[in-house]
């Protein structure tokens, strides 16, 4: 049996650091702007996108990973001779698991995974097979694993603004409206696959981020080995090593990592979004 190599589509939102670390690649979905395609995280970056909304008030529309670029990815690690167990983007918000899925049906020895999720909650599914395989499980014990772990992730974010869901057509403007008379910070989940509004807050942003960081790990049994506070770009980027600092002081995880959501969740979230994510016990 060859090795067992764990990719991801770009939406998992690791870091470098921990892609370099774990050994995980990576295939970038694609970002239209302007009427040009970009790769996220290798020809363009949530700034970029945040610069282009100030000068031109639009924001850019993702596009999934098309089959022949699967095909190509998958080829150049050598299924066969290594079994490849790949995550993608929810079902629920992309054909990019469907692409994969041709794709592997097509060269064997490819075992995609839908996430149902997105940004480190991905992640967290992500660096767990990680952890498997490292430890010797094979492709076939990390997928029956993951049916396990998948619906216990628990992703959510804080939204500062409803501007960029509003533009992506993802609420109605007398929905932004509402919100930004009231000062509202809603928190979006992701259940089931798809994104729910939850708890709605409001107050200054730190203050929020902290009820909500609260209100998310009270009473809650874990699985420990991490969780991630990830944002999309803070305008006080003090916030997110505050909220670090918070989880961890609750003791129930032992590493806890900031990341930096990259462009198919900023494009739709906008700048001062920030979301702590774990797995459920």
């Amino acid at each position: 049996m060859g090795n067992v190599i764990i990719t991801s589509d770009s939406t998992c939102d690791l870091s470098p650091e921990l892609l370099e670390q774990h050994q995980i690649i990576t295939l970038p979905l694609y970002i239209n702007l302007n009427d040009h395609f970009y790769r996220d995280g290798v020809d363009i970056t949530p700034d970029d996108i945040y610069e282009n909304y100030k000068k031109n008030k639009t924001i850019p529309k993702t596009s999934a990973i098309p089959p022949g670029d699967y095909l190509d990815f998958f080829a150049a690690l050598h299924p066969g001779e290594n079994e490849i167990v790949h995550f993608s983007i929810s079902s629920g918000f992309s054909t990019t698991h469907q692409n994969a899925c041709m794709a592997a049906k097509e060269l064997g020895h490819i075992h995609p995974i839908d996430s149902r999720n997105l940004s480190t909650g991905i992640g967290l599914q992500v660096l767990y097979a990680s952890d498997m395989a490292r430890n010797g499980a094979s492709a076939q014990e990390i997928v029956e694993k993951l049916a396990d772990i998948t619906p216990k992730v628990d992703a959510s974010f804080i939204l500062d603004t409803l501007e960029y869901m509003c533009k992506g057509g993802r609420c109605s403007s007398a929905t932004k409206l509402g919100a930004n008379l009231l000062r509202i910070k809603p928190c979006i989940e992701v259940k089931d696959g798809g994104m729910i509004v939850g708890k709605k807050y409001r107050g200054k942003l730190l203050s929020v981020f902290q009820q909500y960081c609260d209100d998310r790990l009270r009473d809650v049994q874990v699985e420990p080995t991490r969780a991630f506070v990830t944002h999309s770009g803070l305008e006080d980027m003090t916030h997110a090593e505050t909220i670090r600092r918070q989880v961890l002081d609750t003791g129930l995880f032992k590493e806890v990592h900031i990341t930096r959501a990259g462009c198919t969740v900023s494009t739709h979230c906008g700048i001062n979004t920030l979301g702590v994510l774990f797995i459920h016990a």
